[in-house]
């Protein structure tokens, strides 16, 4: 009898031990700091997608009160992308040099001064230079929110929570087309400039409320203070022993020996992140990897633009109305739920990044914008050659235009953010998400400056024919170039770029999960699956840390 109480006994401890080791665990709790520090940045996209969306309705009273051209219509919608080009290039060396806290600041204060502008415009130009200085502060949110987002983030729910700034953007589109509704029944020299002025308000709130977060503790490191990244880290990871590897991955990037605990260190100079050098490393002097890097975060970035949503989203009404749609209210309804779509389905994508994986939503939601691209082109095109409303066609327009955004707002619309975010290394990734938003918003400029144009030249259907081209073009690139990332650190970003090869790339998963067994089989502390050590290629092993 005692032979088999000890036998019990040593098999209960066996269990607990194998438990311990188990690496189908719970998932732990979403963080809910890092949640908080993820919504109050990510609040920022409001401004771009609230001017998106206002302005596709406030275009049609501005073009009646000073009867402007297409062309002149054209350039006051593109030419916004273009300037916050230069908010998103000058966003990486400002925010390495005052931080990411503080650049997100200075962008709603940006913003807020260029919507008085728009909202107290007294011709064509001087609404020019509101959309201008608004355009700016744009440029430096989109760029500033998804990099702060993912440094604060942890790996378990990385995804979830770098995804939040479209969630934003759409939330803001809707606004925006809500304002547009709301205030069309104003006389029409004051409804246009209360749907563009009251932009300002967001931008305020943005402001102060900003001032409660935490600094990035990937910056911290990188300015040598230790003591306040800990305690960063501390508060924004799953678990004690996340942080404190969180913290020796930061502090290896940024060149810091690893027994330097102190409160404040000193950054080797070659590593110190006001920016010097970074350039000539992203864009002259390559690695084999960073240059993988930097083609996947410029290419998802045009591809999103490219193939059309910023036609769809500002030139909704002039669609519609092609459609068959003649009554302004009815327009602007049509376009409320556009943006009621595009919001509902961002939040599908938003819980299901860190579930499904960045490839397979990618990949699923272009295919579906090719076939609503297509049958829109068809729709449009049917339409046109008609003598006569046919409102099936009509009908289907609609639809496929409602289909777009929905196909967009599940991948295409997040993932671009969330994955251009988390692959570039510390050292380049302030300046490598610039670039990458820098090609965004030049390729939404030329796209929404010469739409209105192009559907001159080869018709409004034969624009959506060549979006949806150009996205079959795009889903070729995403599936042969774009590794999964799903559950990696941002630091191995550099190893699974310069390791990955197309056809292995549906065996990812899998090989993740093997990982996960391995490092927790190890005992290194870490068996809730937030941090995979290992990047398995083939039958080779390489790990990012010894």
């Amino acid at each position: 009898m005692g032979g088999e109480g000890n036998q019990a006994a040593e098999g209960a401890v066996a269990e607990k031990l194998l438990a311990d080791f188990d690496p189908v665990k719970k998932k732990p709790k979403r963080n809910k700091y890092a949640f908080a520090c993820a919504i109050l940045a990510s609040m920022t996209s409001v401004l771009l997608g609230y001017d998106f969306g206002v302005m596709s309705g406030a275009a049609i009273y501005i073009r009646r009160q000073m009867n402007l051209s297409d062309f002149k219509i054209g350039l006051l919608m593109g030419s916004f992308s273009i300037y916050a080009l230069l908010g998103s290039a000058a966003a990486g060396r400002t925010s390495d040099w005052i931080g990411r806290r503080y650049t997100i600041v200075l962008a709603g204060a940006i913003f807020f001064v260029g919507a008085l502008l728009m909202g107290f415009a007294t011709n064509y130009a001087f609404l020019m230079v509101g959309r201008f200085v608004a355009g700016v502060g744009v440029g430096y949110a989109l760029m500033i929110a998804p990099v702060y987002t993912a440094e604060v983030s942890p790996a378990s729910s990385r995804g979830f929570l770098t995804s939040f700034p479209e969630v934003f953007i759409n939330a803001g589109i809707l606004l925006g087309y809500v304002s547009n509704y709301g205030f069309s029944k104003l006389p029409l020299n004051l409804g246009w400039r209360f749907m563009l002025g009251i932009g300002a308000v967001p931008s305020i709130f943005v402001g102060l409320v900003i001032l409660a977060m935490p600094e990035s503790p990937r910056w911290l490191v990188m300015q040598g203070r230790l003591g306040d990244a800990k305690r960063v880290l501390d508060r924004t990871s799953d678990s004690k022993e996340e942080s404190e590897l969180r913290l020796s991955d930061i502090k290896e990037a940024a060149g810091i020996p690893q027994e330097c605990n102190d409160d404040f260190v000193s950054v080797p100079r070659s590593r110190h992140s006001h920016g010097e050098g970074v350039w000539k490393e992203l864009l002259l002097r390559p690695s084999p990897a960073v240059r993988r890097i930097l083609l996947a975060g410029v290419g998802i970035h045009f591809f999103q633009q490219s193939s059309g949503v910023d036609a769809i989203v500002l030139f909704s009404p002039r669609i519609f109305e092609k459609a068959g749609i003649k009554n302004d209210n009815e327009k602007l309804l049509a376009t409320v739920a556009v943006g009621f779509v595009k919001t509902m389905f961002i939040l599908v994508a938003t819980f299901f990044v860190d579930r499904v994986g960045r490839r397979p939503l990618l990949l699923s939601s272009v295919g579906g914008m090719i076939f609503s691209l297509a049958m829109l082109g068809t729709s449009l095109t049917i339409i046109d050659h008609s003598h006569h409303k046919l409102m099936w066609a009509v009908v289907l327009s609609i639809l496929m235009v409602l289909s777009y955004v929905a196909f967009f707002s599940i991948g295409m619309g997040p993932i671009t953010w969330v994955y251009s975010s988390e692959i570039f290394p510390l050292r380049l990734r302030a300046q490598g998400c610039s670039f990458g938003v820098a090609v965004s918003r030049v390729t939404s400029g030329v796209i929404s400056t010469t739409f209105l144009l192009l559907s001159d030249a080869i018709t409004t259907g034969g624009a959506f024919y060549l979006f949806a081209g150009i996205a079959i073009v795009a889903w070729i690139f995403f599936f042969t170039f774009l590794p999964e990332t799903q559950g990696r650190t941002l630091e191995q970003m550099d190893d699974l770029f310069g390791e990955f090869r197309w056809r292995e790339s549906n065996n990812k998963k899998s090989n993740n999960n093997d990982n996960k067994e391995e490092t927790n089989g190890n005992g290194d502390g870490n068996g809730n699956g937030q941090i995979h050590l290992g990047a398995t290629t083939g039958n080779t092993s390489i790990h990012a840390q010894s």
